[in-house]
This record gives structure tokens, sequence and C-alpha cells, in this order.
């Protein structure tokens, strides 16, 4: 315990509840904006925030339609596709966003689960779903057709949640579970992309344990592998990695990140044409791109019946990402963003796009991080580099048709490098909260394992566990005062502290429910003594001493002959007092229990009717029961449920537990040592220099 300067002494009444007990319900209005611009675009700084925001633009574009590129594979998708989706998306979320900073557009676990989809429905060896709407397709048509109605059901199941105010519901993820499963999710991308890496010829496999599957399939190829694709992917992936860890060490001297993606794609595609890797190696390469844009798209229903479950997951994953790393940007440029309208922009760019063949949409950190450190300030930046993703699909994309699908694996595997990392987080959560380590090794071995999907339900099931868990059997202490304050803590992390005889003050840091009433009365009976047994024994040895009083034997003696009256009913009982030999009641030295509130946030009725039985139960054992700290809506709902009656009164209730020691300390007039207890605070308060 530091002792700071500044003292202060308060003088005050001691208050009980009956005093302070002033019920005061509010209301709060929420006021939903649907167009969030209006509300940047009234303060927007063109001479200082535009050059950044073009600038910006144009970093981030870069970087985006790389990525657009190489998470379409993820997706099991033309590469091309990936361009629509760093262009349509960012369209609508310019306008519905409430996030500056964050780059809107494909993200890398969401691809991979837009791309199992795919696989199950379209493989690649075999023939395709029985779905109506396959027909008169190509096989890459058929693919496009389920990522874009799986990205419309997505899109469906945002804006509901976002129209249903319901954005909390990402709460639910913590960000150890979200740690979990994105680490998983980059050990699906990293061998999803080592068939391209190494060039072998491996078919996209969906479900449980597809993973091992796919590395089976992969080792038995090894001896097939492309030397060239993985002499160029290596060199790549250095050269990107080493440069990245450039752009960070001099962040600070660097204008703009050097956009070192969109260098070794130039590099590799001019390499590529020039000496015509795809026919002298046999290196795969993007082919044909799809120029302009084409004509909107209904959604298949029949693909909808088949990717629900995974669609509802990826909604959630996808939004609980971007809003994680919106809520990181806004708190550092101090502005506010809102959940529910981040939900119905996420599922309007994502209607809006799958309607033109474009795939999930999120935001990718690095990409975000790009647009924020390159100086952007608001959505603007977004808008162009969307521009930029437009530039190449409608006019540029015939110079990307010579570049290897090796290249763009290498610059998915370098950038799971954050993803990966994660790992070092296994020994910290051990250390510092087991039941979180646990989460967390949960979900990445069943996201790993069962598959995405699954794993996020089983993580989320685990988590939901823990919190049970840790509501049902909380760590109850025993408080003490710390000597010469009005502070209390803890004993057993306190040397010196005084505990009065025959207080006991109870702390249970919890909300009281019908799952942890009957652990609460066990670890009170462990503070104190059992009440109920304590009233069987008292009560059967009333019956003794009335049978001596009866039959007036000599072992009772004239001071327990007066405890009766001459109806032989028993009055209050002096039960350490001396009794006859062959009566054994427990001795009781506890007189007054304190029950210290103030981190109980709600009482159910079960638990209020528990709580009720147990306190009287010690009241008629003699003890006095306090209630202190308690929240007034806590408290309104006791008086609501008829809590108080003629035993358990309204003057049990105390603010603090310093009011109630000082009132325990004077109805027993005296009789415990108050030496060590500073009762000298008694509303004024007066600061010491």
């Amino acid at each position: 315990m530091v002792t700071l300067r500044k003292q202060y002494l308060v003088s005050r009444p001691v208050y009980s509840e009956d005093m302070t007990y002033t019920p005061d319900l509010k209301s709060f209005n929420a006021v939903l904006s649907l167009l969030p611009i209006i509300g940047w675009l009234k303060i927007y700084r063109v001479r200082e925030w535009l050059l950044g925001d073009v600038v910006s633009g144009i970093s981030t574009g870069m970087v985006a339609i790389m990525q657009g590129l190489a998470f379409s594979l993820m997706a099991s998708l033309p590469p091309s596709y990936g361009l629509y989706t760093a262009f349509f998306p960012m369209l609508t979320y310019f306008f519905l966003g409430t996030s500056r900073h964050i780059s809107v557009g494909a993200f890398p676990v969401l691809s991979l689960m837009v791309g199992v989809v795919v696989t199950r429905l379209v493989p690649q060896n075999g023939p395709p779903a029985n779905i109506t709407g396959f027909e008169g397709l190509s096989p890459d048509q058929q693919r496009v057709l389920v990522a874009s109605s799986m990205t419309f059901l997505m899109g469906i199941f945002q804006l509901a949640m976002g129209v249903l105010q319901v954005g909390f519901v990402v709460k639910y993820l913590s960000d150890t579970l979200v740690s979990g499963f994105t680490t998983a999710a980059a050990v699906h991308i990293l061998v999803s992309q080592l068939k391209f890496v190494l060039g072998l010829e491996v078919p996209g496999i969906s479900g449980p344990l597809s993973i091992i599957r796919t590395l089976e399939m992969i080792f038995v190829q090894i001896t097939s592998t492309n030397i060239c694709d993985l002499v160029m992917s290596i060199v790549i992936m250095l050269v990107v990695f080493i440069m990245k860890e450039l752009n960070d060490r001099f962040k600070a001297k660097l204008p703009v990140p050097i956009p070192i993606e969109f260098i070794v794609t130039v590099i590799a595609c001019g390499l590529s044409y020039g000496f015509k890797f795809n026919e002298k190696f046999g290196v795969q390469i993007v082919g044909e791109m799809v120029k302009g844009y084409e004509p909107p798209m209904a959604p298949s229903l029949e693909v909808f019946q088949e990717s629900a479950v995974e669609a509802f997951p990826a909604a959630i994953v996808g939004f609980a990402v971007a809003f994680s790393v919106a809520k990181v940007y806004s708190i550092k440029h101090d502005y506010i963003i809102d959940g529910n309208q981040e939900l119905i922009a996420f599922g309007v760019s994502n209607i809006f796009g799958a309607s033109f063949k474009s795939f999930a949409a999120s935001t990718a950190l690095s990409r975000t991080a790009v647009q924020e450190s390159s100086g952007g300030k608001t959505q603007v930046a977004g808008l162009i580099s969307a521009l930029m993703a437009m530039i190449v699909t409608t006019a540029l994309g015939f110079l990307l048709e010579p570049l290897p699908r090796s290249v763009l694996g290498a610059l998915v595997i370098v950038n799971l490098k954050g993803m990966l990392m994660q790992f070092r987080e296994i020994v910290y959560l051990w250390r510092k909260d087991k039941p979180d380590c646990v989460v967390w090794v949960v979900t990445c071995l069943s996201a790993c394992l069962l598959g995405l999907d699954l794993g996020l339900a089983v993580g989320l099931g685990i988590e939901l566990i823990t919190v049970i868990f840790r509501t049902q059997f909380p760590r109850c202490s025993t408080l003490a005062n710390i000597q010469g304050t009005d502070l209390y803590r803890d004993r057993k992390d306190y040397l010196h502290i005084f505990e009065p005889i025959g207080v006991k003050i109870f702390k249970i840091p919890s909300p009281i429910f019908f799952a942890n009433i009957d652990f609460f009365k066990e670890k009170l009976i462990e503070v104190g003594f059992n009440p109920l047994r304590v009233l069987r024994k008292r009560n059967k040895a009333i019956r003794k001493i009335k049978k001596l009083l009866q039959k007036g034997s000599d072992d009772i003696t004239e001071e327990m002959d007066q405890l009766f009256n001459k109806n032989n009913l028993p009055s209050r009982i002096n039960w350490n007092a001396e009794l006859p030999v062959d009566i054994n009641v427990p001795r009781v030295d506890l007189h007054s229990l304190i029950l210290d509130f103030s981190a109980v946030s709600f009482l159910d009725i079960s638990a209020m009717k528990g709580l009720k039985m147990v306190i009287k139960e010690f009241i008629r054992a003699d003890v006095d029961v306090y209630i202190v700290s308690c929240d007034e809506y806590v408290l309104e709902k006791m008086h609501n449920c008829m809590f108080f009656d003629m035993e358990i009164l309204t003057s049990m209730i105390f603010p603090t537990i310093h009011d109630t020691m000082l009132h325990v300390l004077e109805r027993n007039d005296g009789k415990i040592k108050t030496g060590d207890l500073n009762s000298q605070y008694i509303p004024s308060v007066h600061t010491v220099g």
C-alpha cells in the first residue's frame, strides 16, 4: 500500500441505507445516423487533409490490388474477382461506415471461409453440387456464383443484426478467442498456399481434418515440386519480409511505407513475361483477366441453403475483426464509432458487392496500417484506393496476366507473420490466466482440425463455460481493516491489519444467481459457522433444559432458571455461558457478519430466496447481519421482491464497510478492542498539505 503525500480527513455521521436510499432511474435515447459521412464531411479540412488522403489512397490501393489478387486464390476464385472486392464494398462503406481509417476489402480469414464453401459445392475433381443455378455455367462461373451468393447471405445477416441493434453479440468473442481462431485460420491459409509455392496440383479439400488430408497430398507429390516456383517464392518472401521490417523500423523517417509488394509484383510480371516462365518452366500464371465489370447477378437461393451454416460465423468474424481494428484507430484519433452502424455498413457493402460478383469483405490489419500511417485522415483515402482497383480492372488488368501464382502465394504467406506470431501468447496466457489459455488452445486446435466454422463454435462454447466457471465459483475473500485507515482489503494480502473479535467481513466478487447461491452459502459457512446446525443443537438443548427444569434437577443453576419465564418459553440465551454437563452446544464467537456487495451486479429471484433464508438463519443464531455497498438497482430489486420483512430490516443496509464497522462498535458498547481502528471518519473533507 503506497502512502501519498496528500491526506484527507472525512467527518460525517454514520449512515445506513435507510437515510440514503433514493431510487433514481435514468433513460437514454440512442440516435442512429444512417449517413455518417455527413458528420466528418462537414469538418473536412481540404488544405490539411486532402494531400494526405490522396497519397494514402494511392499507397493503400497498390496493397489492396495485390492482396485482392492473392486472397482470391484462397477463395478458390479467378484472381480478377479479388479486384472486384477491392472496389465495390468500399463504395458503400464510404457513405455508411463510421470508421475513417479502416481499409475495406478482402480479408484472408473470410476468403478462406468462402473458399471452403466453394470447394465443397464445386470441387476441383468431381461433379458440382446439384444446384439448378449451375446449369450452363463453367466451373469458374459456378465458383463465382457460390462465393457471391454466400457473401450476399453474409451481408443479410450483418444488415439484420445492425437493424435489430444486436451489435453487442460481437462482445462474446473475446480477444483470446479471436486470437486463437485467427491463428488457426493462418495455419489453414499457410497450408492452402503451399500448393502454389511448390507448383503442385492439389485439389481443394473441405470438412473436418481437411488440413491433414491436404498436407498428406502435398507430401505425396513433393518430388514433383516446380523448382522455379519454389526459388521465386523463397526469394520474394525474404525480400518482402526484410523490407516490411525496414518499413516498421524507419516508419518515423519514411513519408510513406515502401510498397514492396507492388514492386516485387511488377518485377515478377516482367520477368515472367520476358523469360516465358509459363512455357519454359511450367509455372502457373494468373492468366486471362476479366476486363471491365459484369452486370449485376442475382444470388442463388439454393446456395443460401447450402452455405447458411458457414455464412453466419463468417458474418460475425468479419464484423468482429473490422470493429476491433476500427476501435483501435478511433481511440488513437479521438472519434466515436458505432457498432450497430458498422454492421449496417458492412451488411450493405457485402450485399452490394455480391451483386457485382465480389466476395466477402472486411478489413486487413496490414492494409489499414498502410492507410493510416501514410497520412490517411478520412475514407477519401479508401475511395481513392478503390478507384485504383477500378483503373486496373478496366484498363491495366492485362499487365497482370503473366504474374506467376506462386508470387501471390508467397505474398499471402509473408503477410501471415502477424497472425502466426500469436502463438507466443500461449506462454503469456498460461502464466497470467490459465482459463484464457485453455480457451485459446482449444479454439485454435478445434479450428485447425474441425474447420473454421466448427472451431469457432467449439471455442465460443469453451469461452462460455469458463465464464460460467468464473461466476459460479468466484474467489471469495475475508476482509480486514488496514490499520489507521478506513480501507478494507483481503486479509491474506496484508500483514498489519485489524480484525475486531466477533466480526467477519465477507466479500463475493460476482453476481449472485441460481447457479452459485449454494457456493455462496458454503463459503459463508466456512467464514462463520453453519447456522442451521447450531440452531438445531440449541433447540435440542432447550428441550433438554425444559425437561431438567420440570424434574427440578440440581444441574440447573439459578442463572439458568432465570432464562425461562413461567410459561417455560425461552427468551434470549447466552449460549456461551456454562451449561449443564450433558448439554453440548457449539460455541459461537461471531456476533456481526458484514456482507460486502460492492461487486454484486445483480441478484435473481432464486438467489434472493436463498440469501434471505441464510440471513434469517444467522439472525436467529443471534448474529447481526449487514449488507454494504449494495448497487442501487440490486437494492431496488430487493424492495420490489419483498426481501425485507420483520426480521430482515432495511436498517441492515449500509453504504460503506467503515460505516458498518463503526455502527458495530457502537452497538456492542465497547466490547471490541478499537485501538487500531480509525474511527475519526465521521460531509466535510479537510485536506492536509
